[in-house]
């Protein structure tokens, strides 16, 4: 009897299975619309609520986890390119959640309340395809450090230890500043950068002042094949080529290169073009992984999320790379099979 009892007074928990990362990243996965903890309690009911929220609490996913699943996965090209930009992530109507704060947003065009995610991409051009190999979360509160910091850090942490080939980085004309492009020649790379249209620079070899790039005059020729410039800021002496790309009617960028060898406008439109694949993986991953989703508060639980999210993205580009399927095809036929059932069988009748 007494051996019953001590049975019988073993607390539920602990005959339950500990939680893993595996089995919240595989709920990001298959979950289609709902990313809520909430939901994940409801639909794996061996865990509750409180169980899920106290593993993301206590658990710890680093930019090196993700380096460390997808180093394995990457395919190297010596003419491969590094990218970076960033997005936030929508908590606009949020008011308590930890690492908010109102930034920029290029996708809404406007000042919104979000998280803000740094991000580095490599791309290899010979195959076309690409993966995200490391992240910073924007939190100049917490650790000091603005974006650029971020990516300075990125990019040093891809020369010394990552050690991939690549020969040239874009970046957005938000990271158009002095530091990294010192950089970034001083690993003997490459760079690409757009730089706004008020961006003071002299093309004219120290006989008149520096001007902003809209106001410098164009020939047929330099449209074509860009011209010298000394951007402000950069040393005496230094010189890089510009180019001006007309977009459309609306719009005209102006590119900067250490490339002293490109003579094409074109050929720079190109290799500009890359930097979208960025824009692609933002979208992928705010569509697919509900990486804007988490309605937590605790900043741990938020950087495990957005942690998780990216190894999702992860998991579905092997998987389209491997299938030659779109990550939106894997993810949204998970549905095909419910689908078929209930045209067939309907739950709810229409009459």
């Amino acid at each position: 009897m007494q051996a019953r009892i001590l049975h019988w007074s073993i607390p539920i928990t602990k005959l339950l299975p500990k939680m893993h990362r595996r089995e919240y990243c595989q709920y990001l996965l298959l979950t289609q619309i709902n990313h809520t903890v909430t939901y994940f309690a409801e639909h794996r009911q061996i865990w509750s609520h409180d169980t899920i929220r106290d593993f993301l609490k206590e658990d710890e996913v680093k930019p090196s986890d993700l380096w460390q699943r997808v180093k394995g996965e990457i395919i190297p090209s010596p003419f491969g390119y590094i990218l970076f930009d960033d997005t936030v992530l929508d908590k606009n109507y949020s008011k308590k959640i930890s690492l908010v704060r109102r930034q920029w947003s290029g996708n809404t065009k406007s000042i919104i309340r979000g998280i803000g995610v740094v991000s580095c991409i490599y791309v290899n051009p010979e195959t076309n395809q690409f993966w995200v190999m490391d992240y910073r979360l924007y939190d100049p509160d917490g650790d000091g450090k603005t974006k650029i910091d971020h990516v300075e850090e990125m990019l040093a942490h891809t020369i010394t230890y990552k050690r991939l080939d690549f020969t040239t980085v874009l970046m957005d004309s938000w990271y158009a500043v002095t530091s990294l492009f010192k950089q970034i020649e001083k690993a003997g790379k490459l760079f690409y950068c757009p730089v706004k249209s008020d961006r003071l620079v002299d093309d004219t070899n120290d006989a008149e002042a520096h001007k902003g790039v809209a106001k410098l005059a164009w020939t047929t020729n330099e449209q074509e094949h860009g011209k010298i410039v000394h951007l402000k800021t950069m040393p005496k002496g230094h010189r890089m080529k510009l180019f001006r790309l007309v977009l459309s009617p609306e719009r005209t960028d102006y590119i900067v290169t250490n490339d002293m060898a490109q003579d094409s406008t074109n050929a720079v439109k190109e290799i500009v073009g890359i930097r979208w694949k960025i824009e692609q993986f933002f979208r992928e991953t705010k569509q697919l992984t509900g990486i804007e989703r988490c309605q937590c508060r605790l900043a741990r639980i938020q950087r495990n999320h957005i942690g998780c999210a990216l190894l999702v993205w992860n998991c579905l580009k092997k998987n389209a790379y491997a299938t030659g399927k779109t990550v939106y095809e894997l993810k949204y036929r998970l549905l095909d099979d419910y689908m078929k059932q209930q045209l067939a069988h309907p739950t709810i009748l229409f009459s």
